[in-house]
């Protein structure tokens, strides 16, 4: 009776350590997920997946579209995102090192390996190019071009203040290809939104450099606020967004919606005003709120207006 006791307390105490390291397990899980994601700036997809969304939406109109092919499209678009960011990562970890504002990044702060974001990176492109193939032949050829777009970037701050265009144009292919994915081809008025895209993260984009320009003066690297200064910066990327209020207008009209998305156009021209007024050459204290906060609501206000229009007004 005494041994059956021991026994059943033993059993009892191995299955309750099962159970803790089960959840450890998942904590553990759970931690490196989230560690991945903030690597890549996860968040931060909201600025490019719904001009992508949008781009489907549209093409919806004249193609039928499939509940596989919306997955296929987002894991195409998760896929590329985080092979790029990651990629990023490691070509800069020997920059952020030193940068106070990017010291405390997962390589840089020992978060993650080199080893451990390079394999993260080859996974996340074998699902954008498996993604892509998915999605069809075009898109499957494609997807190799858009891949190379995409990583590139990453040295393009070593040799070109123009850095901040290519990243614009590289992230802008996401409509296009969406586009593709659904249509088969590429078409003339989608081609605005493309625009509209690479204008806007181009534009934003030079707002956050602002932050670095005595860092990237000091080791060399290209930015337009290292090589112009803040104030002319500032003029370009407004100008930069002025294109992206302009392209979006000829998108409207290119493919005849309803005056109701013409609501949604003036709120992104008023949050785009709202963007440069809080950030000036002499106060970058709200940069953060402009980048993420403004721009989010930019990209879901132009998705929310593509989607209003396509339900209730067609």
């Amino acid at each position: 009776m005494k041994n059956n006791f021991f026994s059943f307390k033993n059993n009892f105490f191995s299955f309750k350590n099962t159970i803790f390291n089960f959840e450890n397990s998942i904590s553990s899980f759970k931690n490196r997920v989230y560690t991945y994601g903030r690597m890549i700036k996860f968040s931060h997809t909201v600025f490019a997946l719904p001009f992508a969304l949008s781009a489907v939406v549209m093409a919806w109109r004249n193609h039928p579209l499939l509940i596989s092919d919306i997955i296929w499209i987002l894991l195409a678009m998760v896929g590329a995102r985080s092979a790029a960011m990651g990629f990023n990562r490691i070509t800069d970890a020997d920059i952020d090192a030193k940068n106070p504002r990017t010291l405390i990044r997962e390589i840089p702060s020992g978060l993650l390996t080199q080893k451990e974001a390079a394999l993260f990176v080859a996974g996340s492109s074998i699902l954008f190019i498996f993604s892509a193939a998915m999605l069809g032949k075009l898109c499957f050829i494609l997807s190799f071009p858009v891949l190379f777009f995409l990583l590139f970037y990453s040295v393009t701050k070593r040799f070109t203040k123009y850095c901040h265009i290519y990243l614009g144009f590289a992230i802008s292919l996401a409509p296009a290809g969406a586009w593709i994915a659904i249509t088969g081809s590429l078409s003339f008025s989608v081609m605005f939104l493309t625009l509209a895209l690479m204008t806007y993260i181009a534009g934003f984009d030079i707002l956050y450099a602002c932050q670095d320009i005595e860092f990237d003066r000091e080791h060399g690297l290209f930015s337009m606020p290292a090589k112009l200064g803040a104030v002319k910066s500032m003029i370009v990327s407004s100008l930069l967004h002025l294109l992206t209020f302009i392209f979006l207008v000829i998108m409207h009209f290119t493919f005849g919606m309803h005056p109701i998305f013409l609501i949604f156009l003036l709120a992104i021209g008023a949050l785009l005003i709202a963007e440069h007024r809080i950030v000036t050459p002499d106060n970058l204290e709200k940069i953060d709120i402009a980048f993420f906060n403004i721009n989010s609501l930019i990209s879901i206000t132009l998705f929310a207006g593509v989607v209003v229009e396509y339900i209730f007004f067609r």
